[in-house]
């Protein structure tokens, strides 16, 4: 039964997923697409950048909430249709992958951290707050936001493994955190050259 129903789940997720609300977001509110400006990526972070904090806190709201939905409905629908374990991993995983290759945007999407909130706070409330501590610790020490999300995302894995051991969701949230750290490469070379931007700051000139 979860081999049978959890492919239309997976593909589900993923279509959520591949939402991208920076995109949407700046649509509706007249702004410019954030793929055009700053660090070119669809997110909170780079929405920021317009001076917009209402757009900024919509596209970080809609994008951990697509995370969060996604992962909440396989639950929800787990007993029903025989979801597993192995079917969850994947679910949450789509939905995350979604984010960063959007069907709908020709896959150019984001990075992942909110819509990654979303997923870990649906998989496990004290692993998602944990984890989200952890990025606003770093994120008010050093006021940069992908230095933020590199530490949370090292340890997110850790949290999974210490509060449920290895499963499959283990597994998915291991591969959420190299993916994430991978489409952060060009943030850790500017932040090891002295060039990253803090939050909030806008490009020069």
């Amino acid at each position: 039964m979860d081999a049978l129903h959890g492919v239309p789940a997976v593909l589900a997720a993923y279509l959520v997923g591949s939402i991208s609300f920076a995109v949407v977001v700046s649509r509706v509110m007249g702004l410019a697409d954030p793929r055009s400006y700053g660090s070119g990526n669809p997110g909170a972070t780079n929405v920021l950048r317009t001076g917009n904090k209402a757009a900024a806190a919509l596209t970080l709201a809609g994008d951990s909430a697509k995370g969060l939905l996604a992962v909440l409905a396989a639950k929800a629908l787990a007993t029903r249709f025989g979801f597993g374990d192995g079917t969850l991993a994947l679910v949450a995983l789509a939905a995350f992958v979604g984010h960063l290759f959007p069907v709908f945007h020709r896959f150019r999407g984001g990075k992942g951290v909110a819509t990654a909130a979303g997923v870990l706070l649906a998989l496990n409330p004290v692993l998602g707050l944990g984890t989200l501590a952890t990025w606003l610790l770093i994120a008010f020490f050093f006021r940069y936001s992908s230095l933020a999300a590199l530490v949370a995302a090292i340890f997110a894995p850790l949290w999974y493994l210490f509060l449920s051991g290895p499963d499959p969701v283990a597994a998915a949230v291991a591969a959420m955190s190299v993916l994430l750290v991978w489409r952060h490469a060009n943030n850790i070379r500017n932040l090891l050259a002295g060039k990253e931007r803090r939050i909030g700051q806008k490009k020069r000139g």
